[in-house]
């Protein structure tokens, strides 16, 4: 019996009963019927307080099955990449209010799949924990262009100030991804994480010192380094005999098709600076250039200076010959080479040589020792050749011509039957 109602308010009768009708407790007047109260329902776990109707029919929404497979992946990434809980707490809230926000509403499946990987990405750069989008793409087995697209605009949507990070902070986080530990692989593969990324760091400067980094995607880069770098700490016969689609197998990471050309390019440098090195006597190749690859990195500045300041005196003493040879000290010698010839075919010579040094310019990037690589390796473009006079419309254009552009049999045969329906309506006109 409820116990605010203790009388009938209809006939002020005290005989109150309680009665069940459907699972649903009631206070009945046992004389006259009147219902004196309902709509209160007792659960236990309220320890008998009265619960109203719509809180107990009040449902809370439930996510979608796409929303649960996206929170499910962005935990596997956690999980892969051996995030703290902080940063998978703060992805997931940052992928509940991206998934629900009306942006992300109304897209197709596959950028929803790819939003977690942008949560997880945006965490790990604000809470220290820097990666690269290609690994985020490489895991998800996304394309990275539409991974960043995605990106670009989960973080303006959110409002959120996401930092840039450099590519020697990455560098660490990368190193992890390798599993070539003692517990992973063999003692003669198995090499030490911090030193590799030690050295994989080192070789990384050099590479920004001679121009490789610039313009160039991290990703390529830094597998080229720890590769390099893994060669270097242990340059044994097994080790260098190994290339980096085999190093990539035992490691268990995805080879990227661009990390083989920065290898040869850090190689290339490694060479020209293992020249100055004082205490060598014999050349330094691609393929003895790991022996002394911490020779190199850890004198890598002065060896720099070394290797332009040679660069520079060699560059000089090439273009001294050629420079007395425009400017001959002989007067007699000098006549000769002043005096124009008047034929026809100096003239021509004249004019060939001219267009020939202005269309064949050489490409200053080849003289310099190290250059970016837009300037050494710059894309072709094609060369859109100028018409030497413009056709007027009434200007007469020979048969030949016209049959130069002809291709095909039907077009041979539109071309006659026009002829002859130009003939005609010229005779009708002179008539």
């Amino acid at each position: 019996m409820s116990a605010g109602a203790s009388k009938c308010p209809l006939c002020g009768s005290s005989s109150l009963v309680e009665d069940d009708h459907h699972a649903q407790r009631q206070v009945v007047c046992a004389d006259c019927g009147t219902v004196v109260s309902e709509g209160a329902l007792i659960h236990d776990q309220f320890e008998g307080a009265a619960v109203s109707y719509n809180r107990t029919t009040a449902v809370a929404k439930r996510p979608c099955l796409n929303q649960i497979k996206g929170q499910q992946r962005l935990t596997t990434l956690c999980r892969v990449l051996r995030v703290n809980s902080e940063i998978e707490t703060q992805a997931s809230t940052y992928f509940g209010q991206a998934y629900e926000h009306e942006s992300f509403l109304n897209v197709s499946l596959q950028k929803k799949d790819n939003l977690a990987g942008c949560c997880v990405l945006v965490s790990c750069r604000q809470l220290n924990w820097p990666i690269t989008i290609g690994t985020v793409a490489c895991l998800l087995d996304a394309d990275i262009a539409t991974l960043g697209a995605i990106y670009l605009e989960m973080v303006q949507v959110l409002k959120i100030q996401a930092p840039l990070v450099n590519i020697s902070d990455m560098m660490e986080a990368h190193c992890q991804e390798y599993k070539i530990s003692s517990l992973d692989v063999h003692e003669n593969f198995a090499e030490n994480c911090k030193d590799l990324n030690k050295r994989a760091l080192s070789l990384l400067e050099m590479a920004a010192d001679s121009w490789i980094v610039t313009g160039r995607k991290p990703l390529p880069l830094m597998m080229a380094a720890v590769y390099l770098a893994w060669q270097s700490l242990n340059p044994n016969k097994i080790r260098l005999k190994m290339s980096l689609d085999r190093f990539c197998a035992i490691a268990k990471v995805r080879k990227n098709q661009t990390a083989a050309k920065r290898v040869g390019e850090i190689k290339s440098v490694l060479c020209k600076l293992g020249q100055e090195i004082p205490w060598l006597t014999g050349s330094v190749t691609m393929d003895n250039v790991a022996w002394h690859v911490a020779d190199v990195v850890k004198n890598r500045y002065a060896l720099l200076q070394r290797a332009l300041k040679r660069h520079e005196e060699t560059t000089q003493v090439e273009s001294q010959p050629s420079s007395e040879m425009e400017n001959p000290s002989d007067p007699e010698d000098q006549t000769q080479c002043t005096s124009v010839p008047n034929s026809e075919e100096g003239d021509r010579a004249a004019v060939d040589d001219e267009d020939f040094n202005q269309n064949c310019e050489p490409n200053w990037g080849k003289r310099m020792l190290f250059a970016p690589p837009c300037v050494i390796q710059p894309k072709r473009r094609k060369v859109v050749l100028e018409a030497i006079k413009d056709v007027a419309e009434d200007e007469e254009i020979s048969d030949s011509e016209i049959e130069s552009y002809i291709r095909t049999p039907r077009e041979v045969k539109e071309f006659v039957l026009m002829q002859k329906a130009l003939e005609l309506h010229s005779e009708k006109g002179k008539c």
